[in-house]
């Protein structure tokens, strides 16, 4: 069986920075590892800074960890750049970019905290579920 390939959506990664408990931070763990594969895009990215940087002063972490983090997931990700717009197809543009991005990168699954604003995406034969969904699909947790 082929590793899936997924999306990881800003919310997760957020998550994951918060709290080192928990499905988020056990997922990001996994990256560069062989359980699956990522693609990111060049405004995801820009959108994982923007929302991560937020968490400067509400957390231990500094400006530097989160760009070695950013840095990191762009070492270990497939790049993908986005060849076709039709937004719009969900409520929020930014979750039209995730979706976007998965589709342009043959993605099976996007990995979201925010299930109910990705109705629909069957449609493109993406699946959506929780970091905690997914590690159990792959044999991370029960």
């Amino acid at each position: 069986m082929t590793e899936p390939h997924i999306v990881i959506d800003t919310n997760v990664l957020v998550s994951a920075l918060r709290s080192r408990r928990g499905a988020s931070f056990a997922l990001l763990e996994l990256l560069g590892g062989d359980k699956f594969e990522i693609s990111v895009s060049v405004p995801l990215v820009l959108e994982y800074e923007a929302a991560t940087k937020k968490l400067l002063g509400e957390s231990a972490l500094t400006e530097d960890d989160i760009d070695n983090v950013i840095d990191y997931i762009c070492s270990v990700a497939r790049h993908q750049q986005i060849s076709f717009l039709w937004r719009p197809f969900l409520k929020d543009a930014r979750d039209d970019m995730v979706l976007e991005l998965a589709v342009s990168a043959g993605c099976d699954e996007i990995i979201t905290y925010n299930k109910k604003d990705f109705q629909g995406v069957e449609e493109f034969g993406i699946r959506v579920k929780s970091a905690r969904e997914f590690l159990q699909e792959i044999g991370e947790i029960e």
